[in-house]
């Protein structure tokens, strides 16, 4: 049995390379068939790129991405997997807010500004993390079942077809020849072979293909999730600004206490110097007329940008980075690409991952 499948597939080969090479004319399908492949093709390649795009969507950060998929391959290597947690800058954001304030001392308004301003960064990174999940339940998971059943079987039921017909050109070519001891029987078999392959991938490219109502449904899932995302966060930022107007407005009604420097005899500084001197007939100096602020010095005024997050260069003549680190601009490409230089080496880098502190001329 094996040897008579290894025959098989020997002779479905040289029958695609005597279409490929020689020139053999195989069993031709018709423009519908043909038009339903390439549509299908299409549509494989749609649901495998949006579920990356969707997921990029939602987890800019590509370090982060890298790192989540290296803990979910570390759990999976270890028996132990476990869902790694996207960091929602705006929960870090509001982590952050919310220690300085607290550092400041809550009785300080602008302290407690920072503070409320910090919980609902946290709030909205909750509703975020929400989003995420009805993402990946209504939308993400669909097509992954999608493109791990439905493609898949469509996909067999093809390759099968394309080996049914390369087996049945193969058996009538061989019938033809003077001496073949191919049979009608052998040639029906394979015919009818091709037939139900034919059928099969028809039926699961038309299924695959005629499915609008479910595919429409899944987008409006994908835009009734943003709105509601947007809707909460629209309502926790109104809530902010108007709580922060009113600190504002607090603050600016406070009365104003006139502030006087301490001098170095009210610290004790200069009796000590003088070994304990009276120091009642020092009279302190008149205090500097107001001085214009310097001019920026020409380094602070060097275009330079701040990197959002980790750059890998994959290219020659990319300039690689770590998030935080300081990249003096140097020209601006195009509208994806700068050029820049960082610790003596220059190279290109995308727009995407910087902030612009100091914007070029």
């Amino acid at each position: 049995m094996a040897f008579a499948g290894l025959k098989k597939q020997i002779n479905k080969a040289n029958q695609f390379m005597n279409e490929k090479i020689g020139g053999v004319e195989g069993t031709k399908l018709d423009d519908d068939f043909v038009e339903m492949e390439r549509k299908t093709d299409i549509m494989c390649e749609l649901v495998e790129d949006l579920q990356l795009k969707i997921k990029e969507f939602l987890h800019p950060n590509p370090a982060s991405r890298a790192k989540m998929s290296a803990v979910k391959g570390i759990g999976k290597l270890s028996g132990q997997a476990k869902a790694a947690t996207y960091p929602q800058p705006e929960g870090v954001l509001g982590e952050t807010l919310i220690t300085f304030g607290k550092k400041i001392g809550e009785e300080n308004l602008y302290a407690q500004s920072l503070v409320e301003t910090g919980e609902s960064m946290k709030q909205i990174a909750d509703i975020k993390y929400n989003l995420d999940d009805n993402m990946k339940m209504n939308v993400i998971e669909p097509l992954h079942q999608l493109s791990t059943k439905d493609i898949k079987e469509v996909q067999h039921h093809r390759k099968k077809l394309q080996g049914r017909r390369l087996d049945f050109d193969c058996k009538k070519r061989k019938k033809d020849k003077a001496g073949s001891h191919v049979s009608e029987e052998e040639i029906k078999l394979a015919e009818d072979k091709f037939a139900e392959s034919l059928h099969l991938a028809q039926m699961g490219m038309h299924n695959l293909l005629d499915n609008d109502v479910e595919q429409i449904s899944q987008l409006a899932t994908f835009a009734e999730n943003l709105l509601d995302y947007h809707r909460q966060c629209t309502e926790i930022l109104e809530a902010l600004a108007g709580t922060l107007h009113d600190k504002k407005n607090e603050a600016a009604s406070l009365p104003r206490s006139e502030f006087v420097p301490k001098t170095l005899s009210d610290l004790g500084v200069i009796d000590s110097l003088n070994g304990g001197l009276p120091t009642t007939n020092i009279t302190a100096s008149p205090l500097p007329s107001p001085m214009k602020s310097p001019a920026r010095s020409p380094m602070m005024q060097t275009p330079s940008a701040q990197a959002l997050y980790d750059f890998e260069p994959e290219n020659p003549g990319e300039l690689g980075f770590s998030e935080g680190d300081t990249i003096t601009l140097t020209q601006r490409i195009d509208e994806n690409w700068f050029e820049g230089t960082l610790n003596g080496k220059s190279g290109l880098f995308p727009v995407s991952y910087v902030n612009v502190v100091v914007p070029l001329p």
